[in-house]
């Protein structure tokens, strides 16, 4: 029987995040050596290891060479970048083989947050396309690197649905690496990325149609991205341009592309074959696999040519126009997944307000759920705060120290759920944080529960007052608006 929460307030630690890295630091037993990247999202250093890990996965190798990335997380950043660590952070620990890094360690947003992993001796195939066009033997060459790495990815139940030349690294004996798993799916995992944004995730060019309308399960998405690359390395041009807006994404639903042939008429009809198949809107009608578009890259001389072979010019204005229409009406379908998920159900949320809720009902609300649990034993728990945002006018994202608000609450929403974690012992399968911004917390909840088919919430209530009475309780709301069962907690 797992023990009551004490019922006394904690100090909810503070983010120690440094305001700068600076070689010779020391985090966690890495030293800091040499910064090789700077994103948009991380930063890469080149690291040694000072002090054993408990937590390294297997024995590393004194020469062992490994990279930390470490989160752009000092405020204004979008939260999508803070969530896609978390699944990164959450998701690499799982991966096996010779086509992904080797983790190493990681470290959590409540210390320093970090993942190092193997540093991968190579290039990336970025450099590939700086070259383009490339001569077709090269670049079904390439395709079948990736393609292999690709099946191995899907072997082990992840869609990677950010496949792009950046992403891919190549060893000096060819082998493909994928690597940047911010925004990739795990059947056994739950889908924070799914579960928190209601925009299509991933790099223009490269997203599939079905991307596009928010189906994230298909590993065939991924082979539609290796497509964009094999056009773009055989032509010079991407298939569908680098479209900056929704409305643009939405264009490869009823728009074909130009045929390779008709860019690059040297090109053999079975690389146009094989291209125009993994860019097929319909995932029905693109390879069911990446072993067997690896297969087919392989074997030209067996591929069965039909009349995407023969094309020589994209599609017409009056069947751009069906495509179009029929593009309008149609529903996403979600095809295939490396596994079902149903054993993840029954989903429970609590709303817990970590900011504004007194320490007695922190405590009686982390009861509650304590005795859910118990009764629920194969639930997953969602944790959930609302960080208010205005309607009009700028936010204020950082405190005066410039530190990010979005990571403090998240930090303080898994210091409240600690004593959960510790009495289940529920690891990031069965737990999950979430941090939403939006001006009205009560929709905000209702949005995220009805979305992602929660079957209970557990939210905590404050004092009644004429007030809240007269506007509306965020508790009152949510249970008026849920589509689920709503448990009150009163003090």
């Amino acid at each position: 029987m797992a023990s009551e929460p004490s019922d006394s307030p904690a100090t909810v630690p503070t983010p120690s995040v440094p305001s700068k890295l600076q070689p010779g630091q020391v985090i966690d037993g890495f030293e800091l050596i040499e910064r090789v990247h700077q994103g948009g999202m991380a930063a890469l250093w080149s690291v040694r290891q000072t002090t054993p890990l408990p937590g390294a996965t297997g024995d590393i190798p004194e020469a062992f060479p490994m990279l930390m990335k470490v989160p752009r997380i000092k405020g204004g950043e979008d939260p999508a970048t803070i969530v896609g660590f978390e699944v990164e952070r959450m998701l690499m620990p799982r991966l096996t083989g010779p086509h992904v890094p080797r983790f190493v360690a990681r470290g959590d947003f409540t210390q320093q947050p970090y993942i190092v992993m193997e540093r991968i001796d190579g290039v990336s195939m970025k450099s590939h396309f700086d070259r383009a066009p490339l001569p077709v033997e090269e670049v079904a060459s390439l395709g079948v690197a990736v393609a292999q790495a690709l099946h191995s990815l899907h072997e082990q139940h992840v869609v990677h649905l950010d496949i792009k030349p950046s992403n891919v690294m190549l060893k000096p004996d060819g082998t493909a690496v994928l690597v940047d798993f911010g925004l990739s799916r795990h059947d056994h995992l739950p889908d924070l990325l799914e579960e928190e944004f209601t925009l299509p995730m991933g790099t223009g060019p490269y997203m599939s149609p079905e991307q596009v309308q928010f189906v994230r399960s298909d590993p065939r998405s991924d082979l539609f991205a290796l497509g964009v690359m094999l056009y773009a390395l055989a032509t010079g041009e991407r298939p569908f341009g680098q479209p900056h807006s929704i409305a643009g994404l939405r264009k490869r639903l009823y728009t074909e592309p130009v045929p390779p042939c008709t860019l690059q008429p040297t090109l053999p009809a079975w690389f146009q074959e094989i291209v125009l198949r993994c860019l097929e809107v319909n995932v029905e009608q693109r390879y069911p696999t990446a072993a067997q578009l690896m297969f087919d890259l392989q074997h030209p001389e067996q591929v069965v040519l039909t009349e995407r072979a023969q094309r020589r010019k994209a599609a017409g204005r009056f069947r751009t126009l069906q495509r179009w229409f029929k593009a309008i009406g149609a529903e996403p379908e979600v095809h295939a997944s490396a596994e079902d998920q149903v054993d993840r159900s029954p989903i429970i949320m609590v709303a817990a307000d970590v900011n504004g809720q007194t320490p007695e009902l922190a405590a009686k609300l982390l009861r509650t759920v304590q005795r859910l649990l118990q009764i629920e034993q194969r639930a997953r728990l969602a944790c959930v705060s609302v960080m208010k945002t205005h309607r009009i006018g700028m936010d204020t994202l950082t405190d005066a120290k410039g530190n990010s608000l979005h990571v403090q609450q998240l930090v303080a929403l898994k210091h409240w759920a600690r004593p959960l974690q510790q009495a289940f012992a529920m690891d990031d399968q069965r737990l999950t944080f979430h941090v939403l911004e939006a001006p009205d917390a009560a929709s905000a909840l209702v949005e995220f529960a009805n979305k992602n088919e929660v079957a209970h919430i557990v939210m905590g209530a404050r004092a009644n007052s004429a007030l809240r009475r007269y506007l509306g309780s965020v508790s009152a709301r949510v249970v008026a608006e849920a589509e689920c069962s709503v448990t009150v907690v009163r003090v």
